[in-house]
């Protein structure tokens, strides 16, 4: 291995971390079908048929006798989301609104170094997508007034002015333009080895978010802490935890693999502390990943894959937005975007046609993870894809290098339920010639029936990666290579 590439190697690894990823759709909440253009292009189905560096993404367990190599790469996102609401609303804006910002760029890319013929080291780096929305000024929402009241003639038949309830300031929550735009940043330092036909890996892993929250101020009363509810910027999260994985040959032909990941343990966002639960707190999830791989010839693999997220240990993502009092949002225990645990099915296939072409097909389903009770704070977050088709290629450039090229299409998903209506308190102000004062009304929180919101989500993914293979012969000692 040439000592200026490997250290080339090293720094776009180093700089794809500090590119956190930009956010659109995804299979299962945050998280991404696939993070390199094979796993996308088998719709995840590769857990158990590792091949390339990105599979360390995955599976720690994978490199264990793979060629040292280099690969890097990047996928363009390009969703399509938003909402629709009718009825008698107050949170939302009504009408067709859709989202702009249409395309993202994610870059990923990773290293492997084999130490002798039954382990190796590697580091990846990738990123996780799914809440991104940017809804703008013109989705218009009015203000909204409690009705005029006309007192009985016994009481001088006065109409009492109906109060203002909720201000607006234009955009689809009252306070102009608004969305939600979280982007994470993984990297694994990996170690794997293999005990015969069983190979073991342990990648301990470092995250870093951003998140930005705007549009939302008109929140304040069910916030604990107004001043950290939206409209700050930019704020950053870091934290890490372990991912570890395993693979086994059954036969020469047959492969079983189980991965999981901890969940990442992150820093709270103190600028939106009073917006997501636990005072700012958004760890990454744990999941736990199984699959399986059969060659039923040397050139043809087919591959299942399932994942398993545990959205319901994160409350600012798991606890139910249902219902929302003053003060709430922020608090401890308090309300989030009521997602699911949620559970992904893939399978793939794999045929190496030529010698320098392979192609590639994937379908995963993702079970639903959002119910209709709330959709309301999902609009901001339509992470609600279901079924999605991939495809794919490999071509080898010559015995070292290769471009892989992928592409994921995810069909239109929607969720619907009726406004999740919070609750409200305010008072009619009397006529001075009945005294003056007021009379005070409490509305609790409702699920307005005669009202109906519907988010949507569809999207594509392109994904291109290069990879480069250097010597297969075992790697000196890391000390003495860097």
């Amino acid at each position: 291995m040439r000592l200026p590439l490997a250290r080339a190697s090293l720094a776009y690894i180093a700089l794809a971390s500090l590119l956190p990823a930009s956010q659109s759709y995804a299979a299962e909440g945050i998280e991404l079908i696939g993070y390199g253009a094979r796993q996308k292009a088998l719709a995840g189905g590769d857990i158990a048929d590792s091949r390339d560096a990105m599979s360390m993404s995955i599976n720690p367990a994978g490199i264990a006798g793979l060629d040292n190599q280099f690969q890097a790469g990047g996928t363009l996102l390009l969703p399509d989301r938003g909402y629709e609401a009718t009825g008698p609303l107050v949170i939302v804006a009504p009408g067709y609104v859709k989202s702009g910002e249409p395309v993202f760029p994610v870059p990923n890319g990773g290293l492997i170094r084999r130490i002798d013929d039954e382990s190796a080291w590697g580091v990846v780096v990738f990123g996780n997508g799914g809440i991104n929305t940017s809804y703008s000024f013109n989705n218009y929402k009015p203000a909204i007034r409690a009705p005029n009241v006309t007192l009985p003639p016994g009481l001088g038949g006065f109409t009492l002015t109906g109060p203002l309830i909720v201000p607006s300031f234009g955009g689809p929550f009252g306070d102009g333009p608004a969305g939600i735009d979280l982007r994470q940043v993984f990297v694994s330092l990996d170690y794997a080895r293999s005990f015969g036909p069983v190979k073991i890996g342990v990648a301990p892993t470092i995250a870093t978010q951003i998140l930005n929250i705007q549009g939302l101020q008109t929140f304040y009363p069910y916030s604990w802490d107004p001043y950290h509810l939206s409209n700050n910027g930019y704020d950053w999260s870091f934290g890490g935890g372990l991912r570890v994985g395993l693979e086994y040959s059954i036969l020469p032909n047959l492969r079983i693999a189980l991965a999981g990941a901890t969940p990442m343990w992150m820093t709270s966002f103190s600028k939106y502390a009073g917006a997501l639960a636990d005072h700012g707190n958004l760890d990454v999830p744990a999941s736990v990943n199984a699959g399986l791989a059969f060659d039923p010839m040397p050139d043809l693999t087919l591959m299942a894959g399932w994942r398993h997220i545990f959205y319901h240990e994160v409350h600012s993502l798991g606890a139910s937005s249902f219902p929302i009092f003053y003060g709430q949002l922020g608090s401890f225990g308090g309300p989030g975007l009521g997602w699911r645990d949620t559970d992904m099915a893939s399978i793939g296939l794999e045929w190496r046609a030529l010698k320098p072409l392979t192609l590639r097909l994937g379908y995963a389903y993702a079970t639903p993870m959002i119910g209709g009770q709330d959709v309301t704070l999902n609009v901001l977050a339509p992470a609600i894809s279901r079924n999605h088709i991939s495809g794919g290629f490999k071509y080898e450039i010559d015995k070292n290098q290769s471009i892989d090229f992928a592409t994921v299409y995810a069909f239109k998903s929607t969720v619907s339920g009726p406004e999740n209506q919070f609750y409200s308190s305010f008072a009619y102000t009397l006529p001075a010639l009945l005294g003056g004062g007021s009379i005070p009304v409490t509305v609790p929180p409702a699920l307005n029936p005669y009202t109906k919101v519907t988010a949507w989500l569809s999207g594509l993914e392109l994904s291109l990666s290069w990879t480069y293979k250097f010597d297969t012969a075992a790697a000196p000692p890391i000390a003495a290579k860097f």
